[in-house]
């Protein structure tokens, strides 16, 4: 086997996993239906009180006049930019060059729906209210990615949020949030899921991502966009007979995890610090500016794997099951806290950075 299948099993071996919420196995589902009667009514179609007073509580919490519970967020988000480009009359688009729909949904925007992109900033940087200004025109909506994962969780500041928003509004632009992570970007904003939604006319929230559901999303806006989306959801298929075995654990998930994201928060950036007093490692952002951030290394994939899996052997804490290449000479990988961190003994994770911090100083000093 390879290097990388050694490390992804090291590191499921492993006693203590450094970030997440734990293993994805059917325990999470048990979990999370250990206390529900057994006379409860199923959802069917979209209808029922289960998946109904869900909706209402995602929609409250969002600020919205409305919610409907989606089985993916990728169905969703390509669902809303289609209502608002009916709306205008055309097919355009406008978000971050590694958004979601343009790097993992196989075109999905452009083949089912016939809308095109625009790009509104370079790759490595995070969108402002300048490069909303000098879009080109004819764009019916703009999806901002809050944080922007692929280059580390980083955020524009709430200041620049409301300038865009109200830059939209004064021009009938459709602004949309992909907030799959909204809940974990609240501790850095110091602002309510409301307060940031306000800013936005339609948002997207994963139920399975710092929440830990099993998975789906809510879509949430005014009545008649939630209208439209219903009818859209049905002629995608997304309107499955039964939906409650993914509301249940979101429900059951969500009211656990959403008041830990502040621990999350602090967390992250505690751990942020240790990988950048290691030699040659940093980490993106620096500071983190919510729960997730990327850990970069100025050496050869081939060459940190080593490190990584003899650490995970060794100490028993799984830092991570995988390195991407950033180019021939460096790797990186994404860490995004969860319930894992708090319980790793301290002691062993000081001996375990010591030990990344030697390893890496020995490798490469030679």
């Amino acid at each position: 086997m390879g290097e990388e299948n050694q490390l992804e099993r090291a590191y499921n071996q492993t006693a203590y996993k450094l970030a997440g919420n734990g293993e994805r196995n059917i325990q999470v589902l048990k979990e999370a239906f250990q206390n529900i009667e057994d006379d409860l009514e199923s959802d069917k179609y979209g209808k029922g009180r289960i998946i109904e007073d869900f909706q209402k509580k995602m929609a409250v919490l969002l600020g919205k006049e409305d919610a409907v519970f989606f089985p993916s967020g990728t169905m969703a988000q390509q669902i809303a930019l289609r209502i608002w480009c009916d709306e205008k009359g055309t097919g355009k688009v406008a978000y971050h060059p590694l958004s979601h729909l343009e790097i993992h949904e196989e075109g999905g925007l452009k083949e089912l729906h016939h809308i095109d992109s625009v790009f509104l900033t370079k790759r490595d940087q995070v969108i402002d209210l300048n490069d909303v200004i000098k879009m080109e025109d004819g764009v019916a909506a703009i999806l901002l990615e809050l944080p922007q994962r692929e280059i580390g969780g980083q955020l524009p500041s709430f200041e620049t949020l409301e300038q865009i928003s109200q830059y939209c509004r004064d021009r009938q632009i459709r602004l949309h949030l992909d907030g799959a992570r909204l809940l974990e970007v609240l501790p850095y904003y110091q602002k309510t899921a409301h307060d940031v939604c306000s800013l936005f006319d339609s948002v997207y929230l994963s139920l399975y991502k710092g929440i830990g559901g099993i998975a789906g999303a809510i879509l949430a806006g005014d009545n008649d966009f939630i209208k439209q989306s219903k009818v859209w959801k049905r002629r995608h298929g997304g309107d499955l007979i039964s939906l409650y075995p993914y509301i249940i654990p979101a429900d059951y998930y969500f009211d656990m995890r959403s008041n830990k994201m502040e621990q999350y928060y602090e967390e992250a950036k505690e751990v942020a610090e240790r990988f950048n007093a290691c030699y040659g490692i940093s980490t993106l952002p620096a500071v983190p500016v919510s729960n997730m951030f990327h850990v970069q290394f100025r050496q050869a994939k081939e060459q940190v794997e080593p490190i990584l899996l003899e650490l995970e052997q060794q100490t028993g804490i799984g830092i991570t099951s995988y390195l991407k290449e950033m180019d021939e000479h460096s790797c990186y990988f994404e860490v995004h806290m969860g319930d894992g961190y708090s319980k790793i003994p301290k002691e062993l994770l000081d001996r375990t950075f010591e030990q990344l911090d030697e390893s890496m100083k020995h490798w490469f000093n030679q």
